[in-house]
């Protein structure tokens, strides 16, 4: 598993970013797009290959595993960058602040009822809690594990943002700003829905429909909203979207559930839950350190080829990177009836502000040279290959899932901006 990571890496981040236009909107498909694609397509293939090269159905549920350990390192990584900005946020006000609510809003009041109508079950619940970006995924990872209905709905939101999340969210909020129903500001605001490529594209629309010397002032309002969803709304997903959305479910399904012929209940297990099984054992320490391991190599691989990050500072913040999971490991194994998640977001929030610990500067220094694009490059490597187990259970939802995750975009972007529309007025 390690060697094709590392591998895939190596081909996608060589192919780089790729960008087309359609109509008003411009795509980019950037290589962690190409790691997904070409991990998956090796997954699926695993019955013509040769032996040495299969990724069966066994190791593609352990790829899962990895991805669910794997993906600690996003959220030191993000809690280096969020320290590192704090004085930004500081400067966002309380309009930014309760934006926080527009987006769990518009989730779940647009999101998940559209789901339990077209009959989806569990997935919607990964699905419709969020936008289903990298945090997201470490918080359904850490409760159900990536192998759940709720892992299938955060990857399948994940992948649909990914692939389509800026084209769609530039349509929108073009269209939306056309209608010249709410100020520049609050769509300005809107558009930082945790996603930079997604919050570029709103942006740029929203930008044609204002006069030209409100551009910075909306790239600026823009860029605060987007930084304090990245703040915010991972802790905000983790304490009240994702108990909020599992508590909504169990009361709607039983209602809305029954308007659908569909049922994904009867999607069925996974195809590693009926054939070959993984022959690792019990997932361990030794498991986690591959999938550090492995995460981190893909980084450094990134790092490098893409971002022309010299090779020893790229080392020295892995090193630190490295150093924070294992800290987390160690406590978690001694706080063992203390959620995981939690210790990691404690001693990551710690550790993240500026002059707090008297090294923390230097922490922060060091990794912020590690770039967060090369992060999702070995995880995408890591979920195609767990997507892959699962793709007849994708095409069984089919266009479903692809619904259900553009309405969320939607509801997050209108959520956050009929908030910011309420203190503009």
């Amino acid at each position: 598993m390690f060697v094709a990571v590392s591998i895939i890496v190596a081909v996608a981040e060589t192919v780089g970013v790729v960008q087309f236009q359609i109509g008003p909107g411009k795509v980019l498909l950037q290589p962690m797009v190409w790691a997904l694609l070409i991990a998956a397509a090796w997954g699926l293939s695993a019955r013509y290959l040769p032996a040495v090269a299969q990724i069966g159905p066994g190791l593609q549920t352990y790829a899962g595993q990895l991805l669910n350990a794997g993906l600690l390192l996003f959220v030191i990584k993000m809690a280096f960058t969020v320290g590192g900005a704090l004085p930004e946020v500081q400067k966002a006000g309380w309009a930014l602040i309760f934006q926080e609510l527009g987006h769990t809003f518009g989730t779940l009041v647009l999101g998940l009822p559209i789901a339990l109508l077209l009959g989806v079950k569990r997935e919607a619940v990964g699905a419709t809690f969020s936008i289903g970006r990298e945090g997201n995924m470490v918080i359904i990872g850490e409760k159900y594990g990536m192998n759940s209905a709720e892992g299938r709905g955060v990857l399948a939101e994940y992948i649909t943002g990914t692939v389509l999340g800026a084209l769609f969210i530039a349509l929108l909020a073009g269209f939306v700003a056309s209608l010249h129903i709410f100020d520049p500001r609050s769509l300005a605001m809107g558009a930082g829905v945790g996603s930079g490529s997604m919050m570029a594209a709103a942006i740029g629309t929203i930008n044609g429909h204002n006069p030209p010397e409100m551009a910075k002032e909306l790239i600026a309002i823009a860029s605060a909203a987007n930084l304090m969803t990245a703040v915010l709304g991972f802790y905000f997903a983790l304490f009240f979207s994702l108990p909020v959305c599992s508590w909504l479910y169990d009361r709607l399904e039983p209602r809305l559930g029954r308007f659908s012929n569909f049922k994904s209940e009867d999607l069925g297990p996974s195809i590693a839950g009926a054939g070959e099984t993984p022959k690792h054992g019990a997932f361990g320490f030794s498991d986690s350190l591959l999938a550090w391991i492995t995460i981190a190599s893909g980084v450094l691989i990134g790092n490098s080829l893409t971002y022309k990050v010299p090779l020893l500072q790229t080392c020295t913040g892995l090193l630190v990177v490295l150093a924070v999971v294992l800290l987390v490991d160690v406590l978690a194994r001694v706080l063992s009836k203390v959620p995981h998640i939690l210790i990691l977001v404690a001693v990551t929030t710690v550790l993240g502000i500026p002059g707090l610990p008297p090294f923390s500067d230097a922490m922060i220094a060091a990794v912020d040279k590690l770039n967060f694009l090369a992060f999702t490059t070995p995880v995408l490597t890591l979920a195609g290959f767990s997507v892959a187990k699962d793709l007849p259970i994708f095409r069984k939802l089919s266009w479903r899932i692809v619904v259900v995750s553009l309405t969320a975009a939607a509801g997050t972007f209108l959520g956050a901006t009929l908030i910011a529309e309420y203190f503009h007025r």
